[in-house]
């Protein structure tokens, strides 16, 4: 069976994900309770935050995309990239949320250089502040600075209310309807 049930009691298709069936309080809610670095942080750090550390970094015109750019994470996990490269299955799998919910969003269809640079500076900032001292280079940050910010972890409830009022200012209003169901922050976020 390729179906998850989500916090607010969807159903995804993993093999075939509908875009209608995406919303705003599963994802931040998850995405919410997924620390990065699959737990290794001084502190839980959650993709939320870092996703929303990510759109703060970027011009306004990019800030959707930059906001939901590990979105699809909400449904398929946070996977380290040196296990993603021992998973072609699970790749193929991520690639085909991320694109639905880049369908879902009006977003281009490949991530643009501009979001690529600020994950990446966000991934310097994140080994600066969160991960333990080491020596031993990441080939991705070769000539990449880390923000001039200190990442404090926000707890899971503070991520979530960050990720959903970022994105209702982003999401065009006429789209809203889409992302949330009336009632639904009071009663779940």
């Amino acid at each position: 069976m390729s179906v998850i049930l989500t916090y607010t009691g969807r159903h995804i298709d993993l093999l075939s994900p509908n875009p209608a069936e995406f919303n705003l309080v599963d994802i931040a809610h998850a995405l919410s309770q997924i620390n990065r670095f699959t737990g290794h942080t001084a502190y839980p750090y959650s993709v939320a935050q870092h996703s929303v550390l990510c759109a703060r970094l970027v011009p306004q015109e990019h800030q959707l995309e930059a906001l939901f750019h590990d979105a699809h994470e909400a449904y398929t996990g946070d996977v380290t990239s040196p296990l993603k490269a021992l998973l072609p299955d699970y790749r193929e799998l991520e690639d085909r949320m991320e694109c639905a919910m880049r369908v879902a969003l009006h977003l281009p269809a490949v991530k643009s250089a501009i979001v690529k640079h600020a994950d990446l500076v966000m991934l310097a900032t994140e080994r600066r502040d969160l991960m333990p001292q080491d020596s031993s280079p990441w080939n991705c940050l070769v000539g990449i600075e880390p923000d001039y910010a200190v990442i404090n972890p926000w707890q899971p409830t503070v991520a979530a209310a960050e990720f959903i009022t970022m994105a209702l200012r982003l999401i065009p209003e006429a789209d809203h309807d889409m992302w949330i169901e009336k009632g639904q922050l009071h009663a779940r976020a």
